[in-house]
């Protein structure tokens, strides 16, 4: 599907688009519009998404559903403990014919990468993904090249079961944009799926909705979202007591803070406004920082987790004034 870049156009305008791309989605995906809605704000930032919860409750459908909603290219890597790096970046063969080394490029070189059981792969595997994940290129002996844009790596995991299972490094759970949960579904939601998927499942009869140039339009405009000097000192407000939070051996990244930022700008466009308001922070908060947060052993042991600490954060901090935030931008 090929259409021109989105026009110039208010902010207000773009809703009507985002809602037909959430609306694509929740074709496949019943139930699940929060979750929906938070996986959309990671693309539109063009940030990676780390889908982590029990088997079958569809974090692989969404990961395939938000590929085939833009017009672009998807791979999938299954990621096993004999995965090599090399079968994710690609490698240099050596054509006889012209006398010199080629390059084949691996899954990695595409818009939309899915990273099935990420946690099955080894550290050496993970590792090669920093760089693609951070700096959109990958380097297989000594040359490096580019990603295509856009590039979102969704990436899923079983939290449940641990055999045969390595631990994501801190490096690389800092790269992703999100952590999020789905869940299982209510009752009519689950029933609601079940007829759908009676004849045929819905993700094979999805059709995209924009083309990869115009998610990048979109991704261009989410930039543009006015964030006030007072929003900005309240996320690095955020950050900062994290670092020096009892209960943490890590706190979040100036990373994990721009971030922030970048979510609460595409929360803004989602509602239809063009400027940040502290709400868009505090609901974007547990999903950017939980996942970065490292718990000392003994805060873990009186049973506290990320999602609690965020929440301590929240509460601490002294939220802006709404008109303060909104600053020229109304």
């Amino acid at each position: 599907m090929k259409r021109s870049p989105l026009p110039v156009i208010g902010f207000d305008q773009h809703h009507e688009l985002i809602e037909s791309l959430i609306a694509n989605v929740e074709r496949v995906i019943r139930g699940k519009r929060e979750t929906i809605e938070r996986a959309m704000i990671a693309m539109l930032c063009g940030g990676h998404v780390l889908l982590e919860d029990v088997p079958g409750v569809g974090k692989t459908m969404l990961a395939r559903a938000f590929a085939k909603t833009v017009s672009c290219t998807m791979t999938r890597i299954q990621f096993t403990p004999d995965l090599l790096p090399s079968d994710i970046m690609g490698v240099s063969i050596y054509n006889q014919k012209l006398q010199d080394f080629e390059f084949r490029p691996g899954p990695i070189l595409s818009n939309f990468v899915l990273a099935d059981e990420i946690n099955r792969t080894s550290p050496k595997t993970q590792a090669a993904l920093l760089e693609a994940m951070e700096e959109r290129n990958v380097t297989v002996d000594g040359v490096t090249y580019e990603l295509p844009q856009p590039f979102i790596l969704m990436a899923t995991q079983n939290p449940v079961e641990h055999e045969g299972t390595f631990m994501l490094p801190e490096a690389q759970l800092d790269r992703f944009m999100m952590k999020l949960r789905l869940g299982y579904p209510e009752a009519d939601a689950e029933l609601d799926m079940l007829e759908l998927v009676v004849r045929k499942h819905p993700i094979e009869t999805l059709k995209p909705i924009i083309s990869k140039e115009e998610l990048l339009e979109l991704q261009k405009r989410v930039r543009q979202v006015h964030v006030d000097v007072s929003i900005r000192q309240y996320i690095v407000a955020l950050a900062q007591l994290s670092r020096t939070h009892p209960a943490l051996v890590l706190g979040a990244s100036p990373r994990a803070a721009a971030a922030l930022m970048r979510a609460a700008q595409a929360k803004a466009m989602l509602a239809d406004r063009g400027f940040v308001v502290p709400d868009d922070v505090k609901a974007m908060a547990p999903y950017v920082l939980a996942h970065r947060l490292i718990l000392k052993p003994d805060a873990r042991a009186a049973g506290k987790d990320q999602a609690k600490i965020v929440d301590e954060l929240l509460q601490h901090v002294t939220v802006p004034n709404f008109r303060q935030a909104a600053g020229d931008a109304r």
